[in-house]
This record gives C-alpha cells, structure tokens and sequence, in this order.
C-alpha cells in the first residue's frame, strides 16, 4: 500500500459520521413536517382543508388530505412530503400515487429559480412539471383502480 488510502477504521468513521449528519439532517425537515400536519388532524383546520380539496384529490383516488402533501411538496421538497405522509393514514396505492406526482413536481420555488437562471421560460417548466405529474397521478390511479 502506497499510504494515500485511508484505513478502514478512518473510512468506517467518516461513512458513520456522514450518515449520522445525514440522518439528522432528515429529522430537522420531516419530523416538524410530522408534528404540523398530525397537529393540523387534531384541529378542525385538516377537515376543512380535506373537504375543500376532496373532488380534486378524489380523481387521483386520494383523501383530500393529501392536498396538504403535495403542498408541502411542491413548496418544500421530497422529505418535508414524506413527513407529512407519514402522518395520514394512507394506503399503498395512494403512497405511491402521491410519490410518482411529486417526482415531477417537487421543490418548485427553488428549482424554478436555478431555471431562471439557466434562462429557461418558468411558466413553461412550471407548467410541464404539474402537467406530468396530473398525467402520471391520474394515469397511476387508472392503472392500479380506485386506490
């Protein structure tokens, strides 16, 4: 060995430390999302919104609560959204379905303005980002019947 490699214990500690960092990373963005939404289900404010959002939810075979995901979603990022689905109760098929969306349309505010900059037309990739992720929503609850 030419002494340029680290050892695995150097290795092993950095890959432990970078996980952890990692990891606690995640709690700082899902876990607030979590408390918020499950605080939100304890108040009137979740069943107001459910109602309100319920017949355009209902076409991709969603809650209406699921309305507040892709919210979070879109206006955060993937991780806030995973908070928030965790604390419905969802099915399979409406995890996925809500999943697919949003790896379309995710994080809009800041990949919209990485966009400005490379000087690509926003109401154009804005537009095509929700277009396909409705698409992909109402194709996925075609394909897997009502969820």
């Amino acid at each position: 060995m030419d002494g340029t490699m680290p050892s695995l214990k150097v290795s092993l500690g950095r890959g432990w430390r970078l996980g952890l960092d990692t990891t606690w990373m995640l709690v700082k963005i899902t876990l607030p999302v979590y408390v918020a939404v499950s605080l939100l289900g304890a108040t009137p404010v979740l069943g107001w919104v459910a109602r309100a959002c319920e017949p355009l939810m209902d076409l991709f075979g969603l809650p209406g609560e699921a309305a507040m995901v892709l919210v979070v979603g879109n206006a955060l990022n993937l991780y806030a959204a995973i908070g928030a689905m965790k604390a419905l109760s969802l099915t399979h098929a409406q995890v996925t379905i809500l999943a697919l969306m949003l790896s379309f349309s995710h994080n809009l505010f800041v990949e919209t303005a990485l966009c400005r900059k490379l000087g690509l037309s926003i109401p154009l990739v804005v537009g095509v980002r929700l277009l396909m992720a409705v698409a992909a929503g109402l194709s996925l609850r075609a394909l897997l019947g009502a969820a």
